[in-house]
């Protein structure tokens, strides 16, 4: 049986949370110091503690950053997100939709991959 701290749909929260709070150091921890993000299926965007924390510093910077969870589900270490998100983007304030498909083993992200949806502006 998992503990709390290993149970992946609870990690996925705790990073959702920190995602939500732009609390990098509690996002960074909960994903493994090796771990990757794809774009679905195979294109790499960051490997490693150093280029998530570029990454997420970057998008910290964003005024109206936020991601509304539509959907969980939970397939022993596989998490899935279906998830609106408030973003800046370079043409002006929008929303847009994802999927977000997370491995977790060990209580840490190890992978993570995004499927991007529909984009709308404000």
């Amino acid at each position: 049986m998992k503990t709390p701290a290993e149970d992946p749909a609870a990690v996925v929260q705790r990073q959702l949370d920190a995602f939500n709070a732009r609390d990098l150091n509690a996002l960074l921890a909960t994903y493994a110091v090796d771990a990757e993000m794809f774009e679905h299926p195979s294109k790499l965007l960051a490997r490693g503690a150093a280029a998530f924390r570029e990454r997420y510093t970057a998008r910290f910077q964003e005024p109206n950053l936020y991601a509304k969870l539509l959907n969980r589900t939970v397939m022993g270490q596989i998490v899935v997100d279906h998830e609106e998100v408030c973003r800046t983007f370079p043409e002006g304030p929008g929303k847009i939709e994802l999927l977000m498909i997370y491995e977790v083993q060990q209580g840490r992200i190890v992978k993570a991959w995004n499927i991007s949806g529909a984009k709308t502006l404000d």
